[in-house]
């Protein structure tokens, strides 16, 4: 099959088309021949070889896809031949084809071109674990959500509004990025570059009010973060884009507040925690989904030969929302 191979050329790792083995549907799996895929954090930081792929995984680029189902294996349920699918995958999503457990794939609303089915997997399967299954917001509460403006964090503010009716507040690096976040339903947007976002969240809602917070910036935000939170706060952790070491860190807060500080990520969760995270979401808003009340953000659509170009819209930080590839 077609696929893109990271190669390196004049010293830097760049993503050409090339050919790989066809993968097989195993049993439970089926194959996919795939129509669009969606780029993350994750895929730029892989090309560079600092994420390498969990242990028996292609070592081909993507962690979703959208498509048809082409084969079944062996004892699959619930899913035919000619199904529009797609689903979070560990790795194999910038190809032609890919095999997926039949119980890890969604199935695509009517109304979804394959381009928009690509960009929910990653983004609303990872907003609705830090949101609903690790941050346990309740209805009603106050969620902070960081790069609100991200696939992610678009994912988020749609999630917690429908399901929690929360109290919505994000944090994101332009007007145009707040005026996004803004008409997905955030209550309150502060631009980082223009705000200190503690100071703005306790001049408009008070002092210690959020509940949950969503971050992906780690230590430049530890300090305001632990000022904003409310009693028996939680904080979830999805990445440290802006460093890991925070210099002379109050601990205190943690014990004043019984605060509950969470780390995750979703490639390296067992099968079965995937199985049982997609039947909860799928449960939760399939249909949302269908009545269009959770629709993805696509910030622009790639020809996948162009891939670098969309790596690097991706890497200066210029998208809002998610970046697809197409025409595998």
């Amino acid at each position: 099959m077609k696929a893109l191979i990271v190669e390196q050329v004049a010293g830097r790792n760049e993503m050409k088309p090339g050919e790989y083995p066809d993968p097989k549907a195993k049993e439970g799996e089926v194959l996919v021949k795939i129509e669009a895929t969606a780029l993350n954090r994750a895929d730029l930081m892989q090309k560079e070889g600092k994420y390498p792929p969990p242990k028996g995984v292609t070592p081909i680029l993507g962690l979703e896809m959208a498509g048809t189902v082409e084969k079944l294996g062996s004892k699959v349920k619930g899913v035919s031949v000619g199904d529009r699918v797609c689903g979070l995958l560990p790795g194999g999503g910038y190809a032609e084809y890919s095999t997926i457990r039949a119980d890890h794939v969604l199935k695509i609303p009517e109304t979804f071109s394959f381009e928009e089915a690509a960009a929910v997997p990653e983004v609303y399967l990872t907003a609705y674990q830090a949101a609903i299954w690790l941050g346990k917001l309740a209805k009603s509460e106050t969620i902070l959500i960081h790069a609100g403006a991200s696939g992610v964090g678009t994912a988020a503010i749609q999630l917690v509004r429908e399901l929690r009716k929360a109290r919505i507040i994000t944090t994101t690096g332009s007007g145009l990025k707040c005026e996004l976040t803004a008409s997905l339903g955030s209550d309150l947007c502060i631009n980082y570059n223009d705000e200190n976002f503690g100071l703005s969240i306790q001049d408009t809602f008070g002092e210690n009010c959020v509940n949950v917070i969503i971050d992906f910036v780690g230590s430049p935000y530890w300090e305001k973060n632990m000022n904003v939170l409310a009693m028996d706060g939680r904080v979830v952790y999805l990445s440290f884009l802006g460093g890991t070491k925070v210099k002379e860190m109050n601990l205190s807060p943690i014990l004043r507040k019984r605060l509950t500080i969470m780390g995750s990520t979703l490639r390296n969760r067992s099968d079965e925690y995937k199985s049982e995270l997609v039947a909860a979401f799928k449960k939760d808003t399939e249909t949302l989904f269908e009545k269009e009340k959770l629709k993805p953000i696509i910030d622009s659509v790639f020809d996948w030969k162009d891939v670098e170009a969309a790596h690097d819209r991706m890497k200066n930080n210029l998208n809002a929302g998610k970046i697809i590839l197409n025409g595998m």
